[in-house]
């Protein structure tokens, strides 16, 4: 007998738009999208057709996933914005651009990337421990990239300026079935204890592309 369906989740990719990352950062990339898109998920991004963010959309749509990019005026060019998204919203600056990934996504993934990555961590994980929001928060981190990051938490803590709870709200995986199943399971413990609107998370047949301002 199969498991219950799956709901269609939009997932928001934090991840890196730097050229001189290594290529396995890119291909991790590559492999998170397809992977979303094989389970039936669609992404959501920061709109940018170049290093890890255009990996991800490439490897997501690929595979059949919708793709909805979300991107700074004052960032279009210099990322070179990812024309073939599902939809392409451009924002006034980085403070809306963050806003409506957060406001249009159902949990959040965060790969390897620099302080545009760890600013929109920080954000989804602040809010998140701040009772703000429920969404799944996840860092896949095979490389060990972020282990600083959790070290300086972790003292943080242990110095009383972060409360207690407060990182437990991040889920951190080394391997990327592992990142979904997490984001997936704790998902669908947010349903059972809030059911969901009959239309949140559900995918869209792909149309044509779809550029606006938001």
């Amino acid at each position: 007998m199969s498991g219950p369906a799956r709901v269609a989740l939009g997932i928001c990719v934090f991840c890196a738009s730097a050229s001189a990352i290594s290529d396995r950062h890119r291909d991790l990339a590559a492999a998170v999208g397809a992977e979303l898109a094989r389970r039936g998920h669609f992404l959501i991004s920061g709109g940018g057709s170049v290093s890890s963010m255009g990996a991800v959309a490439r490897g997501a749509r690929a595979g059949g996933a919708r793709t909805v990019g979300i991107i700074p005026q004052a960032l279009s060019g210099r990322e070179v914005a990812d024309a073939a998204a599902d939809e392409l919203h451009v924002t006034e600056d980085m403070c809306a651009r963050k806003a409506e990934m957060m406001r249009r996504a159902d949990a959040f993934l965060t790969l390897a990337g620099g302080l545009g990555t760890l600013d929109e961590l920080l954000e989804v994980w602040t809010t998140r421990a701040l009772g703000l929001h429920r969404k799944p928060v996840v860092v896949l981190d095979p490389d060990g990239v972020f282990a600083p990051l959790r070290a300086f938490t972790g003292q943080l803590r242990e110095q009383g300026f972060v409360r207690s709870g407060a990182l437990e709200v991040v889920t951190w995986a080394t391997s990327l079935d592992a990142a979904l199943d997490a984001i997936e399971q704790e998902a669908a413990a947010l349903a059972q204890a809030r059911p969901r609107r009959a239309t949140a998370g559900a995918r869209v047949p792909r149309t044509d592309s779809t550029i606006s301002s938001a």
